[in-house]
């Protein structure tokens, strides 16, 4: 299966018809069909690693502040909790827990409402643990690359660039705009993973002003991580989304493909 890094925004996304929304669904429409889908979403942080292993996974209004309208969504999608089994078996560098009350917040269903309109294919969260490293969150997502090969579709769920704090609320609606830092951070990004240059990617947060801005906290660039330790040599690299949003947001996403 090819490998997904989406940026995922504004939770608006989820409602709204844009360009954002357009490409992910054409990404949705171009992969092959899953047996299953695993998602890192950047909105799922706890202590130690969790799974999500319920049948029926709660649509998750994780936010405040937005339209009546879009509470309304439910993406309701089945839970696999075989497979949340099989990867608490598989995982060795960390034990792993069931989780049965958490369900998909909204990194995840407002990507997967544009992907997979239908919400027919099963889908788990992997959370991510506040205490292990940028290296350690690469190193155990490299362990689930034999999902890969079942068939199971793994979606990392964040921002390249995310600075909530710097938000430039009144460019907004200015297609492509940020500020210089984000966009060279997000265009070194690129190129990195173009390269295949991982343990410069690992290192990025303190590689300079640019990326201390760019990546104020970790939790919006560790599922870049997840996507890019799944890359095998070989595969196929390409960018969706590749726009900035209100100076300080990247919404650029990637695609990992086999050429096997």
């Amino acid at each position: 299966m090819p490998v997904l890094f989406v940026g995922h925004g504004s939770p608006m996304n989820a409602i709204e018809d844009n360009v954002f929304t357009q490409n992910m669904r054409s990404v949705g429409e171009s992969l092959p069909r899953p047996t299953a889908i695993v998602c890192v979403s950047a909105h799922w942080e706890t202590m130690g690693t969790q799974v999500t292993a319920m049948q029926d996974p709660k649509t998750i209004h994780d936010f405040s502040g937005f339209p009546r309208e879009l509470y309304k969504v439910e993406y309701p999608a089945a839970g696999d909790p075989a497979l949340a089994i099989e990867t608490k078996k598989m995982l060795k560098s960390t034990p792993l827990d069931l989780d049965y009350s958490w369900g998909l917040d909204h990194g995840t269903w407002s990507v997967l409402v544009h992907l997979f309109p239908k919400a027919d294919i099963p889908v788990i969260q992997l959370s991510l643990d506040r205490r292990r490293s940028f290296r350690a969150h690469y190193e155990l997502a490299q362990e689930l690359k034999y999902l890969r090969d079942k068939g199971v579709l793994i979606i990392g769920s964040g921002n390249m660039v995310h600075n909530l704090r710097m938000v430039a609320w009144n460019k907004l609606d200015v297609p492509g705009f940020g500020f210089d830092w984000a966009l060279e951070a997000d265009t070194t990004m690129k190129a990195l993973i173009l390269a295949g240059e991982h343990e410069r990617l690992i290192d990025l947060p303190t590689q300079g002003r640019a990326f201390q801005l760019a990546i104020p906290t970790p939790e919006h660039y560790l599922p870049l991580l997840y996507a890019i330790a799944l890359q095998e040599k070989g595969d196929q690299v390409s960018f969706f989304n590749e726009q900035a949003v209100g100076g300080s947001l990247t919404m650029t996403s990637v695609k990992i493909s086999s050429t096997v």
